[in-house]
């Protein structure tokens, strides 16, 4: 794989978007920095990480529609790649908070942002923005974060964790034509945080209700159990879980 390495950027999915429409990239292709100055989470959320303790990174996967059923599939093989890469050097229980953090005991770890375009009629670019905690030791005003150092108490390779979790990415790619989608979302649902448990939600309008996790659609959305037996749909950005 080709490794970019920068010492600051403002996001790595902005330079590899960029740098993939200058000049021909090959897949997996990965850049990375120690410190990234506007990193993005889900719904428009900056993402804060320690300079030279952590792994901010993007690669850059080229797709062929037609082979695509689900754009969110990718999202769940990300996951999942990522989690499988960890549990090379660490026990702690990994699981995936929908749609894509990644936590390590009940703590964020993780996230993932993807940036899908359409280059043409018959290939889509995905721009992968990974953010780990590996070695920060604190974190300000946010208690649900934490650091594979934290829970491990020791130091680990930054470099070795992103070849592995990128070297996971690209075989389970490569798999997916041979196991198929089903495969990966049965694996997915495996280890999907608080699945078939009663936990709290809050919708946009600030609405608070509880119900199960049943599933996440092949479109990305949640499916939720209610109280009155009737399961609802929502996207990324219409409900939040409280935890």
């Amino acid at each position: 794989m080709r490794i970019i390495k920068l010492d600051a950027i403002d996001s790595t999915n902005r330079f590899l978007k960029a740098l993939s429409a200058q000049e021909s990239c090959e897949n997996f292709t990965v850049v990375s920095t120690e410190s990234q100055t506007e990193g993005k989470g889900q719904r428009g959320s900056g993402w804060v990480s320690g300079a030279g303790n952590n792994l901010t990174f993007s690669v850059l996967y080229n797709q062929r529609v037609e082979g695509i059923t689900s754009l969110f599939t990718l999202n769940i093989i990300i996951a999942l790649s990522i989690v499988e890469a960890l549990k090379t050097v660490s026990n702690l229980n990994f699981v995936i908070k929908w749609p894509n953090d990644i936590l390590a005991e009940n703590k964020k770890i993780g996230g993932i942002l993807i940036e899908n375009t359409f280059k043409n009629s018959s290939e889509v670019q995905s721009i992968i923005g990974i953010g780990l905690n590996v070695n920060q030791s604190q974190f300000e005003n946010l208690p649900q974060a934490s650091s594979l150092f934290l829970l491990e108490n020791k130091i680990f390779d930054r470099e070795t964790m992103l070849i592995s979790i990128v070297n996971q990415l690209e075989y389970n790619l490569k798999q997916l034509p041979i196991l198929g989608e089903t495969h990966f979302w049965n694996a997915y649902h495996q280890i999907l945080f608080k699945k078939d448990v009663v936990s709290a939600f809050e919708s946009v309008a600030g609405n608070r209700f509880v119900g199960k996790i049943q599933e996440v659609t092949q479109e990305g959305k949640l499916a939720v159990l209610l109280e009155d037996d009737s399961i609802q749909f929502f996207d990324v950005k219409e409900v939040k879980m409280l935890y």
